[in-house]
């Protein structure tokens, strides 16, 4: 290389750099490298550690140590200052060594900071590369660590410590504890097992065409990293697609997930929706929309309803929805959904047959519904689960706690000795509160009340448990349908135990679920359905007694008085004028969780409650001391989800 074409290169660098110096002047952003001591000034430190020579990812190089002559570059390392000047021959030089046969050997020195690096000496050299398009260069670090904390970027810090040990891979910085975890589940590896140079080598490779194909749609502009997106991605595909499609198959299927990026980059991404919508239309708008007059609709189920009550409750919904709407539906459902295969298999099949809303009624198909809502985007599909970030799919469940509130008083007013026992299934999202609302409701009869918690999901039984220790009424698991025998078949519902140990019924709430595809179907026809669709948000139907899709069936044998208080708390919590955690409530420990002056909780809260109530006797059992039958579902849907493992995939 000539000085004059060294010279030519920098004036191309300088007029790149004036450029981004002026852009993210005008956006309001620093347009020089951030400085480490600026950010570090005033903070504690965890201690140093030297680092070996290190391959650097030159995308996580973001600044100098020191203000020095931090002027010289933008933010990119683009050069600002005159080509004549000392600065801009000392880097027109190193240009012609980069170039050369000598090329750039010596190191740069810097510092680590939260995976980010920063420049003590080597900041020309850095600037060349980077200019270039070097994906790496090599340098001394020290790495300064950051207290301990509860801020989770500093716990997934930690974690990236750990992960960096055996995976030896700096590319990846996840913001959030867990995300490390997650990867690894998706890369089939476990957590401390060694990672080959071949397969740091895939991984770094197939990361960097990944982000490039993130970038090139926008990312940028995005609150989000990559790496963030990229985990959404592997819900979807398996990593060795990375290395299978072109860079425009791999941007394209990555602008069919791009609605669920932008949902990530949402700080409250869900948008519970606690009741129907109506169509808001006017008069004009409904007589020019395009609304269907017909729509084929799936059912995919993961079981089938002779042996599964969950599925034949559904199932009943279909039935519902048939009779009510029986010119407006063309229904199909497909059974025994178990396994990742089968499940993408008999959605192919029911989108085959054309079908334009497809209902998945189990959590454990979220991910195969999910794959399937990418791969055809023109059909609607809803999963039943709770609290699901994505955009392409909505999420549907009911409030369970209100019909347990209910059937809690009447529990409380036959509890002669004030004990009461409660067979929880599993430690679900949803289901702390429907547990703490049954308490509540106890209390409202009886402020003697005492639940005696147990869990079918553990060892042992736990009927026979609460039996044994002279426990007399006892909640367990509620009937799947208002009709048919369910009530009065013993170990369902609310129910007293007789001195002869026969099970007289009291109640139970119930599930309603042709009301709510009803609903659904109905909103799809008026167009309510797209009134509710923002893109940047996902939709999770979590409706209650109000929407009819839960009751509570009253037994003909409870006292008439108590029948009677019970239909006016179905008409309270149905007209919202009841709420049955607005009081100051305590948890097991005494701490005070909430007051009556802080207002209603969110849904978002309710969902996620993971403690117990004061006059509760039990936990919430951790994933490890669950039956295996059981960990699948908490897996998808567990109240202490993140911290459970996740199945591992393909291996590199």
């Amino acid at each position: 290389m000539t000085t004059q074409e060294a010279r030519d290169e920098y004036t191309r660098a300088l007029r790149l750099g004036q450029k981004e110096f002026k852009e993210r002047s005008m956006a309001g952003k620093d347009p020089y490298p951030a400085v480490l001591d600026d950010i570090l000034e005033g903070q504690a430190q965890g201690g140093v550690a030297n680092i070996p020579l290190l391959e650097i990812p030159v995308e996580h190089i973001v600044g100098v140590k020191s203000q020095g002559r931090v002027s010289a570059f933008t933010a990119g390392f683009l050069p600002l200052l005159n080509p004549d000047s000392e600065f801009g021959m000392k880097w027109q030089y190193l240009c012609m060594a980069h170039l050369g046969t000598e090329g750039i050997r010596d190191p740069i020195t810097c510092f680590e900071y939260l995976g980010k690096f920063y420049v003590q000496e080597g900041n020309k050299r850095v600037s060349v590369l980077k200019y270039f398009g070097a994906a790496r260069i090599p340098g001394s670090v020290t790495r300064i660590l950051p207290v301990r904390s509860d801020e989770p970027r500093i716990q997934a810090y930690y974690e990236f410590l750990d992960f960096y040990k055996s995976a030896k891979v700096y590319d990846v910085q996840f913001r959030h504890p867990g995300d490390y975890a997650k990867l690894l589940a998706y890369l089939g590896k476990e957590p401390g097992e060694e990672w080959t140079e071949r397969e740091q080598r895939t991984f770094t490779a197939y990361f960097q065409y990944f982000r490039e194909a993130f970038r090139s749609l926008g990312g940028d502009d995005l609150g989000l990293e990559p790496e963030d997106a990229l985990l959404l991605w592997l819900q979807v595909y398996p990593f060795q697609d990375l290395g299978r499609l072109s860079a425009a198959e791999l941007k394209k299927a990555l602008s069919r997930l791009w609605e669920d990026v932008v949902t990530l980059d949402q700080a409250d991404p869900v948008q519970v929706r606690t009741e129907p919508g109506k169509d808001a239309r006017g008069i004009f708008s409904r007589l020019i929309s395009s609304t269907p007059d017909h729509l084929n609709v799936a059912f995919v189920h993961q079981k089938d309803p002779k042996r599964s009550i969950w599925v034949q409750s559904h199932d009943d919904g279909r039935i519902h929805l048939e009779q009510v709407l029986p010119e407006k539906v063309t229904v199909k459902s497909y059974f025994d959904a178990d396994t990742p295969t089968l499940a993408e298999k008999y959605l192919d099949q029911a989108v085959a047959d054309g079908a334009e809303v497809v209902f998945t009624t189990s959590p454990q198909l979220s991910r195969a519904t999910l794959r399937a809502a990418v791969k055809y985007p023109k059909v609607r599909f809803l999963n039943c689960s709770a609290d699901t970030p994505f955009s392409s799919v909505r999420s549907y469940y009911t409030r369970d706690y209100e019909g347990k509130f209910i059937t809690g008083a009447i529990a409380g007013a036959m509890a002669k000795n004030d004990r009461i026992g409660y067979v929880g299934t599993y430690p679900l999202l949803g289901v702390p509160a429907a547990i703490n609302a049954f308490a509540l409701g106890a209390q409202l009869t009886n402020p003697r009340a005492r639940i005696s918690l147990r869990w079918t999901c553990q060892p042992g039984n736990p009927t026979q448990e609460l039996i044994s220790e002279g426990i007399r009424v006892i909640s367990n698991r509620d009937i799947p349908t208002p009709g048919g025998f369910y009530l009065h078949a013993g170990g369902y519902g609310t129910y007293l135990v007789e001195d002869s140990g026969r099970l007289t019924a009291l109640a139970s709430p119930c599930y309603l679920w042709g009301r709510f595809y009803e609903n659904v179907i109905r909103s799809i026809l008026s167009g309510a359905w797209d009134q509710e669709r923002d893109a940047s948000k996902a939709v999770n139907y979590w409706w209650g007694l109000n929407s009819g899709v839960i009751d509570v069936k009253l037994a003909d044998s409870i006292p008439p008085g108590l029948a009677v208080l019970a239909q006016m708390l179905r008409k309270g919590l149905k007209q919202g004028a009841i709420d049955p955690f607005a009081r100051t409530l305590r948890d097991q420990s005494g701490k005070v969780m909430h007051t009556e002056d802080q207002g209603a909780f969110s849904p978002d809260t309710l969902l996620r409650m993971d403690w117990l109530c004061e006059n509760v006797d039990g936990e919430i059992p951790d994933y490890a001391h669950i039956a295996p039958m059981a960990q699948p579902l908490v897996r998808e849907l567990g109240v202490h989800r993140e911290q459970v493992p996740l199945e591992r995939e393909e291996g590199l």
